[in-house]
This record gives structure tokens, C-alpha cells and sequence, in this order.
């Protein structure tokens, strides 16, 4: 299994971005998949996570409403578009795989088994 995320920068608030993360080694349309992020000196939190399908996604309060996650798992790959971006947004954002297929998304990291590298996202006030 393998996940490799990219696309973060430096960007200015309330700017734009979109971070992607491809997939490989699993058959990626059975597993839901997460963001998670970290900043400096904090704890990993959630982001967002879309079901297996697609056809359910979930964000934290945090983002709801500026971050859009999504997939195509005809590319065995998800988005995460970040709009509205925000000097808080500042972190290292991490794709993950969820822990079982057809598994229910959860925010907990504990519930993801596979993790990308983490794309560097810094945004500028």
C-alpha cells in the first residue's frame, strides 16, 4: 500500500489550494479515506473523509463549508480543495487509508492503518 500526497505551498490567506493523493497497492474504490493535519507543536487532527463511494463525506467544524473533499476511483485518487485558506490552516496534511474496506469513516486517526508522506501547506496572513 502505498499513498503519496502533493500540492501543498505558500500561499496567502484566502487563497486557494488543492492537495491530491494517489493511491496504490489495494483496490482503492473499497476504502474510505481521510485528511488529517498537523501543525507545528500540535496533535494530528481530522480534516475531512469521504466514504468509499464518494457518496458520503465528512469535516471537521474547523473547515466545513472552505474544504471540499472528493475522489475518483477511476485515477485511485482524493482531493481536498482548500478555499478561503487561513494562517490557521498552517500545517502538514496527511492522506490515510481507512482501517477495513467498506468501513465506515470515522474521525479518530486510530481508524486509518495506511499514511501518506504529508504535503507541506503554509498559509501567509
Amino acid at each position: 500500500v502505498q499513498l503519496q500526497a502533493f500540492g501543498g505551498g505558500l500561499v496567502q490567506a484566502g487563497d486557494s489550494l488543492r492537495l491530491s493523493c494517489a493511491a496504490s497497492g489495494f483496490t482503492f474504490s473499497d476504502y474510505g479515506m481521510g485528511w488529517f493535519r498537523q501543525a507545528t507543536g500540535k496533535e494530528r487532527e481530522f480534516v475531512a473523509a469521504v466514504t468509499w463511494s464518494g457518496g458520503s463525506t465528512y469535516y471537521s467544524d474547523s473547515v466545513k463549508g472552505r474544504f471540499t473533499i472528493s475522489r475518483d476511483n477511476a485515477r485511485n485518487t482524493v482531493y481536498l480543495q482548500m478555499n478561503s485558506l487561513k494562517s490557521e490552516d498552517t500545517a502538514v496534511y496527511y492522506c490515510a487509508r481507512r482501517g477495513g474496506p467498506f468501513a465506515v469513516v470515522v474521525p479518530e486517526a486510530e481508524g486509518y492503518d495506511y499514511w501518506g508522506q504529508g504535503t507541506l501547506v503554509t498559509v501567509s496572513s
